[in-house]
């Protein structure tokens, strides 16, 4: 699931002097710099907290980075066993691996590639206790702590029926035998407050457990690296937990790790009109953009007029809905003309498909003090034709 849900401002910083023209279409350009910039803020949160900061890779894994992001986090979380391979395998240092469901099949693996497996329900936990301790992998039990923060209830982990995590008022010390900590995973795209309140709300319940436990791990959601992030707030929080109950504390950012780091450059390649401007691009929402039509929401396009000439963009795909939103520019658009969206390191690169065969777009890597640029990677048909049979 992706935590991108509401139109957002953007920030294009210092895309703002990319020449677009140097990249082919469509293309992921990430800034090295930013995603540093990024880094450096989250690792100063955790060595002044004494919190564990992990990189969530099911919103940003693009693993040419990994030297730099072990250069300051320390290792990753995963959704399953391919990305607790790749934390392993690339990123090093801690990996913590929670699943809705394992399979009998995969277990032995995810247990050699991860340092902590989190289990969504004590059944599960109960089904693959034995083989996690002999495999000397610490044991962890997703809550759900019932008191919910989302604005969006398609997006809510603790909605009504959530099928995710154990409802704290279910909580019991069979529940918790074997396990070494808890983890909980309630915000999406939000700062500290609503955190606060979500411990508020379940600290009197875990009270009576803390003190057989080892750790706590608040998850993903918190945008800690946005200018208006309280800071010193979440590090006198954690710190705080720390002290009262001899805990360690886990995070584990995700989109906070590649916020305002990346663009999405695509082009004009027909502007027909039906009751209003029409622009067909090479940018598919479908297949590139999943969100724009899941969460939905509508992506900050580069230097948006406000006032001009609007289009509604859409992708090359034959689905009906493929369409991007209503955008303006001071200039009447040409076919052949590029543009950009901000803000698409994060979960736009991971959720990628080939739908109708639209190809995947070329992933670069920019250095915005220096203006190097790497084209990491260009997908071609072998990537379409190898996914199928």
């Amino acid at each position: 699931m992706s935590d991108m849900m509401a139109t957002q401002a953007g920030d294009a910083g210092a895309f703002r002097n990319f020449d677009l023209s140097r990249v082919p279409t469509p293309c992921f350009v990430v800034d090295e710099k930013a995603v540093e910039r990024n880094l450096r803020i989250l690792a100063d949160v955790g060595t002044r907290s004494g919190a564990h900061v992990l990189s969530a890779l099911k919103a940003f894994s693009m693993f040419s980075l990994a030297p730099l992001v072990r250069q300051y986090l320390g290792g990753t979380c995963a959704s399953g066993i391919y990305e607790a391979r790749l934390g392993r395998e690339e990123y090093g240092g801690e990996v913590a691996t929670f699943c809705a469901g394992y399979k009998d099949a995969d277990m032995a693996e995810i247990l050699s590639l991860s340092d902590h497996v989190i289990f969504n329900s004590p059944a599960q936990k109960v089904r693959f206790l034995n083989q996690a301790k002999a495999a000397e992998v610490q044991v962890g039990l997703r809550i759900n702590p019932e008191h919910s923060e989302g604005e969006i209830p398609k997006y809510d982990p603790c909605a009504p029926c959530s099928r995710l995590g154990t409802p704290v008022s279910q909580l019991t010390a069979d529940a918790l035998d074997g396990v070494d900590g808890l983890h909980m995973h309630t915000l999406c795209e939000q700062g500290f407050a609503p955190l606060h309140s979500t411990w508020e709300a379940v600290a009197p319940k875990l009270k009576p457990f803390l003190a057989q436990l080892k750790w706590l791990n608040f998850g993903g959601g918190h945008h800690i690296t946005r200018d208006d992030y309280d800071r010193e707030g979440l590090i006198a929080f954690i710190k705080g937990i720390r002290e009262t109950y001899d805990i360690e504390v886990y995070l584990e950012p995700g989109e906070a790790v590649a916020l305002d780091a990346g663009i999405l450059v695509g082009e004009i390649l027909d502007l027909p009109t039906n009751g209003m401007k029409l622009a067909i691009t090479d940018i598919s929402a479908t297949c590139h953009m999943p969100d724009v039509i899941e969460a939905p929401y509508r992506p900050a396009l580069m230097n948006e007029a406000k006032a001009g000439h609007t289009y509604r963009l859409g992708g090359p795909s034959c689905l009906a809905g493929d369409v991007i939103g209503d955008y303006t520019w001071e200039q009447p658009l040409k076919i052949g003309q590029r543009f950009a969206f901000l803000d698409q390191a994060h979960y736009s690169m991971v959720k990628t498909n080939t739908f109708n065969g639209v190809p995947l777009p070329t992933i670069a890597l920019w250095n915005s003090d220096t203006g190097d640029l790497k084209i990491v990677k260009k997908f071609g048909y072998e990537d379409f034709k190898e996914r199928l049979s």
